[in-house]
């Protein structure tokens, strides 16, 4: 039985309450006969909610297909899928773009600002398109925090990617979604521009109690965690708890020289 919000406890409600996404042997397969490419093979795993957690491995290890199935946008082959406590492989598109609207922020590597709109605006786009009314003094605290003040009235051509970046994560944040999801978020960025988004995340988690699911590709990054799952081959093939940079970098070496 598929749990839905508002259904009476259960086991699956109770184990939301406790993690933010869980996936059960979820696989993902593309193509067809002949041509067929198994992205995700049975992945198992859970995201407790409060937790900052990264997901790293080779190039088409399935990590950016895990993070796209958990926000909704690719659909499963297999296996389940929970958002908190909702089940969400068995939702159409219009129950999941109103949980993705409500519940879950997304900031992606390439930034997706609409061009013509400013930054406040690109800011707000989303509560425009849940039909959510303004809280200005949270938008205020956005822009302070994400040091943004300066740009409101800019339009993305005017900003350096940095900046550009930080709006793509102060628009992840304006709605108060549970949980943030985010596909590389530092891969465009300097380091110090990086190490600026990557405290704004793990305050997103220590501050405020939002959960942040990040595929990364750099150990440092990674070392903002609180733990990182390593795939594979579309498995999940290890784990680091409290990770430092040193280690998720040896691990990812070992992956390396595995594949080969």
């Amino acid at each position: 039985m598929i749990a839905r919000q508002g259904d009476l406890p259960s086991a699956v409600s109770r184990i939301g309450l406790h993690h933010a996404i869980r996936m059960e042997e979820v696989t993902k397969t593309y193509g067809g006969v002949g041509r067929r490419v198994q992205a995700l093979d049975n992945v198992s795993l859970s995201i407790p909610r409060g937790t900052l957690t990264a997901l790293m491995g080779p190039s088409g290890s399935g990590k950016s297909t895990l993070l796209y199935c958990a926000l909704g946008l690719e659909t499963v082959t297999s296996g389940a899928l929970w958002i908190g406590g909702t089940r969400i492989d068995g939702l159409d598109e219009a129950q999941l773009t109103r949980l993705r609207r409500t519940r879950v922020g997304f900031v992606a590597q390439s930034f997706n600002l609409v061009p013509a709109l400013t930054v406040s605006e690109n800011i707000m786009l989303p509560l425009r398109l849940a039909g959510t009314s303004e809280d200005a003094t949270w938008v205020e605290e956005i822009v302070l925090r994400l040091g943004l003040r300066n740009q409101v009235h800019r339009l993305p051509a005017q900003l350096s990617g940095g900046q550009q970046q930080r709006v793509a994560v102060a628009r992840a944040l304006v709605t108060r979604p549970d949980i943030i999801l985010a596909d590389e978020p530092t891969g465009a960025l300097d380091t110090v521009m990086a190490k600026e988004i990557l405290a704004q995340l793990r305050a997103c988690v220590d501050e405020t109690g939002q959960t942040v699911l990040m595929v990364t590709h750099d150990p440092v990054a990674a070392s903002f965690a609180d733990t990182v799952w390593f795939l594979a081959d579309g498995r999940v093939v290890d784990r680091a708890d409290a990770p430092t940079a040193a280690r998720v970098a040896e691990l990812m070496t070992g992956l390396g020289a595995s594949a080969r």
